[in-house]
């Protein structure tokens, strides 16, 4: 693709989903430099809690990519939401043909902590973002931002229809009588302060798109399970992080680490609670994908759904137990939300452009059980129960007969 900008800039490049991402882009190409600021490691020393797998430094890292690939990763530690003349500075020097956002607190439960958490998402999701948008603007850069979104920033509703990739088409009646389509944003409706940013992510993105012809694709993602891809098993110092804890840790790890290390699987509330998933490995090529089909400039922000397929948590805990033999526990819920939901989403864009997604039921064994099995000496007990609340005289952790009939039903 003779004169196509071959330069992507990955922030959050260090994290769960920027690492193996920025692999994937530079073994396919893609000349790649990360910015991170390192605070997801930070994050670890605060809650005295380690990836199950054991995650190398940064400079260890790129030296392990560009010993077993021959290609380089630049490295820049930068602080978005907080220095911006440094972020303009890198995005003048290196001119990206695209920006890879992961440059958030990515954990909803870290961020109902306490008041300090809320703010501290709010002002490091909302500033960060608005900062690449600010200086991509000011630098006037014909650049394609590609932004991680999440799934929750639809709600969960009961109701039955299949939630659209981004855009609810409306009809509205004037006052003259006459009828007026419009394409709305989807009325978001987040379950908590990280959602709740990437909501507002949403209203920024729609903006700058509008007002300043930025081309961005903003990707509502699913629940991520998995740990390695392709790129990250090369070396072990590639690995990539497994996160079990009940603040980081998605439900399948959890349910992967208590299944292996004798923990009953603790589900919360009834587990009638339907999610959208998506493996790691997926999550990397739909990335891809979308690097290589951005918007037009002018054009609206590009949002699809990047999720694989849907499952109730009960459902996955009764295949996590089936596979090992774990017992299942039902817990108070320490979320606010709605005991029961149903959950459809297309991911029509997606599939289009070839996704052929790797599903739990195959390969949840061979993947995340495994991981969890060859670590299992790193886990930290304490660490598993799930303590952020959402409301503030809440008790987790706490057996309920009505939630274990409701499982039952």
């Amino acid at each position: 693709m003779s004169g196509v900008n071959k330069r992507v800039l990955v922030l959050g490049g260090d994290g769960f989903c920027g690492w193996p991402t920025a692999l994937h882009l530079s073994s396919i190409g893609f000349d790649v430099v990360i910015a991170d600021n390192l605070s997801r490691r930070t994050i670890d020393a605060e809650l005295g809690i380690d990836s199950l797998t054991p995650i190398s430094s940064i400079a260890e890292r790129l030296r392990a990519w560009k010993r077993v690939s021959g290609f380089e990763i630049g490295f820049e530690r930068i602080d978005i939401a907080a220095d911006y003349e440094a972020l303009r500075r890198l995005l003048e020097r290196y001119k990206p043909g695209t920006v890879v956002h992961f440059a958030e607190q990515r954990a909803a439960p870290y961020s109902m902590k306490d008041a300090r958490h809320k703010t501290y998402t709010v002002d490091n999701n909302v500033r960060g973002t608005h900062n690449v948008l600010a200086a991509l603007s000011e630098l006037a850069l014909d650049c394609h931002l590609v932004h991680l979104g999440t799934m929750g920033v639809y709600g969960y509703d009961s109701a039955d229809l299949e939630l659209p990739e981004g855009y609810l088409d409306v009809l509205l009646e004037g006052r003259d009588g006459a009828h007026h389509r419009r394409s709305i944003l989807y009325p978001t409706n987040p379950g908590s302060v990280y959602h709740l940013t990437k909501s507002l992510d949403q209203l920024l993105f729609q903006f700058y798109a509008a007002n300043d012809r930025l081309r961005i694709t903003d990707l509502h993602q699913g629940i991520v399970w998995g740990t390695q891809t392709d790129q990250t098993r090369r070396d072990p110092a590639l690995i990539n992080r497994f996160d079990y804890d009940g603040d980081y840790g998605t439900v399948l790890n959890r349910f992967a680490m208590e299944a292996v290390v004798g923990h009953p699987l603790t589900v919360h509330g009834s587990g009638g609670q339907t999610r959208a998933f998506i493996h790691i490995q997926d999550t990397v090529r739909c990335i891809a994908m979308a690097l290589e089909n951005p918007p037009a400039r002018g054009d609206a922000v590009k949002i699809l759904n990047q999720v694989a397929e849907t499952h109730r948590v009960r459902d996955l805990a009764a295949l996590v137990a089936k596979l090992t033999g774990a017992e299942v526990s039902f817990v108070d819920n320490p979320r606010r939300e709605a005991a029961e939901n149903s959950l459809a989403v297309s991911n029509a864009t997606f599939r289009a452009l070839g996704l052929q997604p790797i599903l739990l039921e195959d390969h949840l064994l061979s993947e995340t059980m495994d991981i969890a099995a060859q670590y299992a000496d790193r886990c930290n007990f304490d660490a598993i129960p799930a303590r952020s609340v959402w409301t503030p005289n809440h008790n987790p952790g706490v057996v309920r007969e009505q939630m274990k009939e409701a499982a039952n039903a």
